[in-house]
């Protein structure tokens, strides 16, 4: 397991992107060299709009917090809904194990004590923007520059389905100050899930 996660670090966190994008429904035939065009754009907005936006305490609508346990089964470590009431569930399994592994990996450079659980809800809040300000979501679409559909001079612009996704990972990489995206934890942490599962 260490040297599948040493060999995960090694990656770029464009690459991570790429990847979560061609493993995305509706990408799997997509050119490799338009996922990293996606994958990096996605990624500049969502830091972008770190450097743009209040912290979530001072978002006039904040979601609910509820910590809960099951995590692990599903591979998350939080997850944002918006009815009926903004609430993020954060996974308190998921997130030691995470915090763990950060130690097991000598990792603590990367993801400072508790930078977990503060990415984990301001990744949720970046999807609480993404999803209640048709502002940002329009301005998302709009700089990955899809075409989903061209009659004549007529351009309806597409939706780019995980791009919000990294723009939420990069978006809580910067709020926390993470030395590596998020991205990178999140694969290794799919990796030991999937380990201890075999032991």
């Amino acid at each position: 397991m260490r040297a599948d996660c040493a060999r995960l670090a090694d990656l770029d966190d464009t690459e991570f992107g790429v990847r979560l994008l061609a493993g995305t429904p509706t990408h799997e035939t997509r050119d490799p060299a338009l996922l990293r065009h996606w994958a990096r754009t996605a990624t500049e907005f969502g830091r972008e709009l770190a450097a743009s936006t209040p912290p979530a305490a001072e978002v006039p609508h904040p979601a609910r917090v509820v910590e809960t346990t099951g995590g692990l089964d599903r591979l998350l470590l939080a997850r944002y809904t918006s009815r009926p009431e903004p609430t993020v569930e954060l996974f308190t399994d998921t997130l030691a194990l995470g915090e763990q592994l950060v130690d097991v990996l000598g990792w603590r450079d990367r993801y400072p004590t508790g930078s977990l659980r503060a990415a984990a809800l301001a990744h949720e809040h970046a999807h609480g923007l993404l999803h209640h300000d048709p502002r940002t979501r329009r301005a998302l679409r709009d700089r990955l520059g899809h075409t989903a559909l061209r009659l004549g001079r007529l351009r309806v612009p597409g939706h780019v389905a995980g791009a919000d996704e990294l723009a939420a990972h990069a978006y809580a990489g910067a709020v926390c100050g993470l030395g590596r995206s998020p991205l990178l934890l999140t694969a290794a942490l799919m990796g030991a899930v999937q380990a201890l599962g075999e032991d």
